[in-house]
């Protein structure tokens, strides 16, 4: 963490009425480009004297309902009839993206793993630096869209943290029925340190995430959910016009309780048996790993540790010790 000024500079002013789609200007000299830059999109819409949120997407580059849904948004508002200012990055972590990977090839660079960053460190470090000290500092609310990229799949979620602050969680929880994903889950990180969502929290900010599918894919189903949870959360907020439409069936409150994650012990090729989405009991078998170059070895089976609803699980066959295999989500008590 530092105060140091950031080396980046916009051709944005966030404080100008109207509609602005300008670029993130990323010093990055390099072997074809000596004085070269990473152009990085970023919208500005404002008018009114609504409330500030800024919303990324693109975190993880494999990772697409968000940045698609950002960008259909961004070209549906009219600034007219707009309340507020939305700071808008649908590529958050774009040369990730252009490489359809989770993390950066240039640096190897976890976006979501480097907040506070550094204004000289990394391409990753200094794009993480500049949204922690010149934009989360403008905004009320900040909403980071995800979904499960090639490795993990999601029943398409809205997902809010456990907070100290009950008026921040209220508040929170208050959003994700907005969203009005088929579930809202409250998440207990497995690791929270260089989140964009611990950074956001720390400063007081009003935070939102989601898990909108995945398996490196998109569906109508996953971007019809997305696509009305954006504009639901700005119709929430009074940043547009309406009350927020509700979903056909209304969103189920959850949360991943102690023995929530299933994670692999061994090598080898992973034979789910569970479908995304169903209804599992404690103890009931989640799925196996064999072990192709030992035919003869009886398969390692993993149960689930409590019951509830399979809200994740792996999509890649082949995995490795440690790797995630499944998550249970439960329905949140008293909801």
């Amino acid at each position: 963490m530092t105060s140091e000024r950031s080396m980046i500079g916009t051709t944005v002013d966030y404080n100008a009425d109207g509609k602005q789609f300008g670029h993130l200007m990323v010093p990055n000299s390099r072997n074809e480009s000596a004085w070269g830059t990473l152009m990085l999109p970023i919208v500005c819409i404002r008018n009114g004297d609504g409330p500030t949120m800024l919303l990324t997407g693109g975190n993880h580059g494999d990772e697409y309902e968000g940045p698609l849904a950002i960008l259909k948004l961004l070209r549906r508002i009219d600034p007219a009839r707009f309340n507020g200012r939305l700071i808008a990055m649908p590529a958050l972590n774009l040369p990730a993206m252009r490489a359809d990977a989770r993390i950066s090839p240039i640096d190897n660079g976890n976006m979501n793993r480097s907040f506070p960053g550094h204004p000289r460190g990394t391409i990753t470090q200094r794009i993480a630096h500049y949204v922690w000290s010149e934009l989360m500092p403008l905004a009320d609310c900040v909403i980071d869209l995800h979904s499960g990229g090639h490795s993990l799949n999601f029943v398409p979620s809205a997902v809010m943290h456990e907070l100290d602050d009950k008026d921040m969680m209220a508040r929170a929880e208050a959003a994700l029925r907005a969203f009005g994903a088929p579930i809202s889950l409250q998440l207990k990180e497995l690791d929270a340190v260089g989140m964009l969502d611990t950074a956001a929290e720390e400063m007081g900010k009003l935070f939102i995430s989601t898990e909108l599918g995945g398996a490196a894919m998109v569906t109508p189903e996953t971007v019809g959910v997305t696509d009305r949870g954006l504009d639901n959360l700005l119709k929430h907020f009074g940043m547009l016009e309406g009350e927020p439409t509700p979903p056909e069936q209304p969103t189920r409150m959850m949360n991943t309780p102690d023995g929530a994650f299933t994670m692999s012990t061994a090598d080898g090729l992973y034979e789910p048996v569970v479908e995304l989405g169903e209804e599992v009991e404690a103890g009931q078998l989640l799925g196996r790993v064999h072990f192709v170059e030992e035919p003869e070895r009886e398969p390692v089976e993993f149960h689930a540790a409590i019951g509830g609803v399979l809200y994740s699980r792996r999509v890649q066959g082949w995995t490795a010790r440690g790797d995630t295999l499944a998550v249970v989500a439960r329905d949140l008590p008293g909801a």
